[in-house]
């Protein structure tokens, strides 16, 4: 099997974007993989796959893929680059766009005259069986017990499950080690993306995340919008925040509790290509 690609980018959190849109095609967990292996395949963190929708309530269907090949519901910095290649690559001029998920609708707005993106990425969920988190009530911070330490951690869904840890520095905070223990803790019974903040003041924190079937990315939109959550959750934030990571910065803002949360972040083409399978 021949794929044509498009190598796309928000943040340096790397994609593999594929247009299904002309024919139904699908991918194994094992052909994932190899299309996401950065030495025997092309190399990105997600991939990322463009449908037509299911119902008249979206202009596409939007699917993502972990480079371990699994599939997940939700990846904002996946979002951006999915309105960019959509327009594009001439699909649609649309704007915004609507797109459903295996979590819902999203609406993606590219920005007038830059390369920025604005998504809303919906609704937060707090509930403990909306998140998936095993445990008994909602609380504003929950505690997990690894390896004889004890960590406090805020645990929200924001399309998939995100936990966040509050660090004094993200330099030095354990991600490799403790993102990977805690990304498959029995607590998680679909497992979890584990962002480390650091709050600089109440409109700007840095972030680390160690994101499920991918390890430490150089930014997670999705994670990024689940910090400032679970700060502003904790009276630590405020509405609008400025998300520091890796690669680059995204700008958050929420209203409180029952509202949408919107993510503007840039998302760029980097190449073109063909692969065989």
């Amino acid at each position: 099997m021949e794929l044509s690609f498009t190598k796309m980018h928000g943040l340096g959190n790397d994609f593999v974007v594929l247009d299904f849109t002309k024919a139904s095609q699908s991918l194994s967990e094992a052909q994932a993989a190899r299309i996401a292996d950065r030495k025997f395949g092309i190399g990105c963190d997600q991939i990322l796959i463009v449908e037509s929708p299911t119902s008249d309530a979206a202009d596409f269907r939007y699917r993502i893929l972990n480079a371990d090949g699994s599939e997940v519901s939700q990846c904002g910095n996946g979002a951006r680059c999915f309105v960019r290649f959509v327009h594009e690559q001439g699909l649609s001029d649309k704007n915004p766009l609507v797109v459903e998920t295996a979590e819902g609708i999203l609406e993606l707005k590219a920005l007038t005259n830059s390369n920025l993106v604005e998504v809303n990425m919906g609704v937060p969920k707090f509930e403990p069986n909306q998140i998936p988190l095993d445990a008994k009530a909602r609380q504003t911070l929950y505690k997990v017990k690894v390896e004889n330490n004890s960590y406090d951690f805020a645990a929200v869904n924001m399309g998939n499950p995100h936990a966040v840890l509050l660090v004094d520095d993200v330099n030095t905070a354990p991600v490799l080690d403790l993102g990977a223990k805690l990304e498959r803790n029995s607590l998680f019974p679909e497992r979890a993306n584990i962002g480390f903040m650091q709050i600089k003041d109440t409109s700007r924190i840095a972030l680390r995340v160690f994101e499920r079937g991918v390890g430490e990315t150089l930014a997670c939109g999705s994670g990024a919008c689940a910090a400032v959550v679970a700060g502003a959750q904790q009276g630590l934030l405020q509405h609008s925040v400025t998300v520091e990571m890796l690669g680059g910065e995204l700008q958050i803002t929420w209203q409180g509790e029952g509202k949408e949360v919107k993510m503007t972040g840039p998302a760029e083409t980097v190449y073109q290509g063909h692969i065989t399978l």
